[in-house]
This record gives structure tokens, C-alpha cells and sequence, in this order.
């Protein structure tokens, strides 16, 4: 475990944060202060709340390189896109940015590294899965689905399906980056022999699909099938007990967190981070003890 030794803020100390709203439930802090001291750098990372309103304000106010960056968490992802500079391929195919980077000439850099995180999670929970091994069937079609959709085409995905409770929606995203659309009433053909299913939906469908009995998964999953949510709070959601029961494989939300955090670290602070047991410090009680 590394020290709990308190930061020492100065006048050289670099600054770097989330943004959320809520955020205190957020581990980004948690992690990155962790690699901040593993490594010994003059540096901070702090959470940030601004109001529904106020995100514009807070984002245009630390133009110039006031702080070095922040990672963007909802509601604030579309709208972190849209008041930047420049974007790399990633969140300008994701419509969503979850790092800002503020460079010293007062332009902004967006970026996303969500699909790295998607990935990462896979790699670390599930090693021999594939992209391109069969159908996958995304949950939702919302920002997160979007960025999931973007990721998996990118890394070699053939069959990607939209499983939403409106298909307007739906074929929105479709349309916009490939894939089939569904609406829940065909949740059967949306599932029909996919081998990962990943669960991106957030707020008020994942209220709906927190009842077990009522989630729409296959009875049986088929061979070497993996079932991820993007959620790892909690980390064994309803949707991944219920995957398990009908024989999948699952990945929690975890590492997707940890994965893009690695680079948005290296982004923010110009190396990578420090080789710690980033899954078990994220799980350990607030008082290291």
C-alpha cells in the first residue's frame, strides 16, 4: 500500500481534478493522489461540483493552465465536447469527452479515454475474450453506449446490436457509427446468440433494470460468453449476478475506471502511472485501514 503521508501544497504544486455532479462517490481521487505520491510529484488531484449551470463557468475559468486538466464524469461528458478546442478521434466518435486538458496558450484539448478503460476492463477480467468472437449486445443508447460502440467497431467488432427501451433512440446511434437497433420488445432477437453483452445504460434504466427477474438476458448464455457492466458502484450489480446465473463470464465496471485513468494520468501529468495494485487500493476502507 503506498503512503498516506498528507500532500504538500505550494506554489509550484500542479493541479489536476474530476468534475461530476455528484461526485463524492467518485474513487478518481482516491487512485490518482495515490500514484501522485507512489511517484513523488509536486501535484494534487481534486474533485470539482459545480451546478448543472454552472460547468460552462467553472470549465472557461480555468482556461490558460490554471490546472493542468480534469477528468469529466456525468452529467457533464456531451457538454465537456462541446466547449473545447480541439478533440481527438475517440471523443469526437463518442460525442463526449471525459478529459480536458488546458494548455498554456488558453485553448482546451478534449479527449476520451472510456474505450481504453472498456477494454482494459476486458483484458484484465476476461483475457481470452475477442471483439470480433461473436455478437455483442449493448445495454442502452446513451453517451456511455455511444463511446462503447465507437470503441468496439475501432477494435474489430462485426456484429454490434442497441438494445434500448425506445428504438428511436436507437437507430439514432445507429445510424450515426453502425450497428442493429432493437427495442425492448425484441430484446429476444437482440440477444440471439451473442457472446458479450455489456450493460451501458445509466440513471433511470438502470433503476429499471436493477430487478433481476426483469432483465432482459438470455436463459442460457453460450460458450465462452462475457457479460460486463459499466457500473462499479455497486461492483456486483444485479445485471452481473443475473449474467452469472444464465452462465456468463462477467467483467465489472472496476477496471474500466482504473483503465482510463492510466492514460488520462499520463495526459495530465507527462508519465504514466506507478505500477500499484490499483484494484485493491480502489476497494480498500477510506482510512487505508
Amino acid at each position: 500500500m503506498t503512503s498516506s503521508a498528507p500532500l504538500k501544497i505550494n506554489g509550484t504544486t500542479e493541479i489536476a481534478g474530476v468534475v461530476g455532479r455528484p461526485i463524492a462517490h467518485s474513487l478518481s481521487p482516491r487512485l490518482h493522489n495515490a500514484w501522485i505520491r507512489a511517484l513523488g510529484l509536486n501535484a494534487v488531484y481534486l474533485p470539482f461540483s459545480p451546478t448543472e449551470t454552472g460547468f460552462q463557468r467553472l470549465v472557461q475559468g480555468f482556461r490558460g493552465g490554471v490546472i493542468r486538466g480534469l477528468n469529466v464524469t456525468l452529467p457533464f461528458k456531451a457538454e465537456a465536447l462541446a466547449l473545447a478546442d480541439t478533440a481527438d478521434t475517440a471523443a469526437q466518435e463518442a460525442g463526449a469527452a471525459n478529459l480536458l486538458l488546458f494548455l498554456s496558450d488558453g485553448a482546451i484539448e478534449a479527449r476520451n479515454t472510456d474505450g481504453l478503460g472498456l477494454l482494459y476492463a476486458f483484458a484484465q477480467q476476461a483475457p481470452t475474450w475477442r471483439p470480433d468472437q461473436g455478437p455483442i449486445t449493448i445495454l442502452g443508447a446513451g453517451g456511455a453506449a455511444r463511446g462503447a460502440l465507437a470503441t468496439l467497431k475501432r477494435a474489430g467488432a462485426r456484429d454490434i446490436r442497441i438494445l434500448n427501451r425506445t428504438r428511436a433512440r436507437a437507430e439514432s446511434l445507429c445510424r450515426a457509427l453502425g450497428g442493429t437497433a432493437f427495442d425492448l420488445t425484441e430484446a429476444g432477437r437482440a440477444l440471439d446468440g451473442a457472446t458479450t453483452l455489456i450493460n451501458a445504460t445509466s440513471g433511470q434504466l438502470q433503476a429499471e433494470f436493477a430487478d433481476k427477474d426483469t432483465l432482459p438476458l438470455p436463459a442460457q448464455a453460450p460458450p465462452g460468453a462475457v457479460a460486463m457492466d459499466m457500473v462499479y458502484a455497486p461492483l456486483n450489480t444485479p445485471f452481473l449476478q443475473a449474467a452469472a446465473a444464465a452462465g456468463f463470464a462477467t467483467v465489472d465496471g472496476l477496471d474500466m475506471l482504473i483503465g482510463q485513468a492510466r492514460p488520462s494520468f499520463a495526459a495530465l501529468f507527462g508519465q504514466p502511472p506507478p505500477e500499484l495494485d490499483a484494484r485493491s487500493l480502489c476497494l480498500a476502507p477510506e482510512d487505508g485501514s
